[in-house]
């Protein structure tokens, strides 16, 4: 968590979280991805976990797990390629996956892997904030992760207030009531939305996600949160470029060229 904490103490704007499938498009892939990625200018990588039923997901991205989980990913082998990635590069990494991975593999044995091979926090789009404060927060802050809760445009504000306070990486501000995937500009209602957050004055760095997918709709986000996330533009793209191409990514976002 440390790293995620410098991130935002040293930036305060146009921070940009890439997502990437971990295992896709070939199971040894991740660690090329993400070092790429770090060397192009990303600022933070959103490591998913490959899962069979993701319930955020569009389909990109599931198309992506169900690749991953063909090839034969699995959490051990990701956290080989997570110590890998941090062996050679100091760019925070962020897991998002769901809670019955986490469960399975056995929370804390999961919680100190993650610690151990060098990532930073989680986003469980799942995890009730309430089960979490009550059964997984100890542990968290025990082996140093931060944790990132979503919220909605359907949120209360009671509600965004005890994700702002739980939060310990960042709040993850879902742009749209949508899975994955939609690639219209940000629209009024949006707009709206975010306004109301900035109003809020919330004590956590927010990042938006859902539906930013090139230059023009990062940068109507930066307006409003310090930064935002890409996903399902930059899966699309590994998958018709190759991985070679990953670092060119954050270039042509820069150039506003991504497909």
């Amino acid at each position: 968590m440390v790293r995620l904490k410098q991130l935002f103490e040293e930036k305060s704007s146009q921070i940009l979280n890439i997502y990437t499938t971990a295992g896709y498009p070939k199971l040894g892939d991740t660690e090329e991805v993400v070092l790429r990625l770090a060397g192009s200018g990303a600022d933070l990588v959103e490591l998913g976990m490959p899962y069979s039923d993701p319930m955020a997901d569009g389909e990109t991205i599931q198309k992506s797990s169900e690749v991953a989980l063909k090839n034969g990913m699995t959490l051990d082998l990701l956290f080989e390629q997570s110590r890998a990635i941090r062996e050679q590069s100091n760019i925070p990494m962020i897991l998002m996956g769901y809670l019955n991975q986490m469960l399975q593999y056995g929370a804390e044995k999961f919680l100190k892997a993650a610690a151990d091979n060098g990532i930073d926090g989680m986003t469980i789009p799942d995890l009730p904030m309430e089960i979490y404060k009550d059964s997984y927060k100890t542990l968290f802050e025990q082996y140093g992760l931060g944790i990132s809760f979503l919220v909605t445009p359907e949120t209360s504000n009671e509600r965004i207030r005890l994700a702002d306070d739980l939060s310990s990486g960042f709040l993850y501000v879902v742009s749209q009531s949508k899975i994955t995937g939609s690639s219209t500009d940000l629209s009024q209602a949006q707009i709206q939305y975010f306004e109301r957050l900035q109003e809020m004055n919330l004590k956590s760095p927010w990042l938006i996600g859902f539906g930013i997918h090139d230059a023009n709709t990062f940068n109507q986000a930066c307006e409003y949160g310090q930064g935002a996330i890409i996903g399902s533009a930059f899966i699309r793209y590994l998958g018709q470029h190759g991985v070679a191409s990953a670092g060119d990514f954050v270039a042509k976002l820069v150039e506003d060229e991504i497909a």
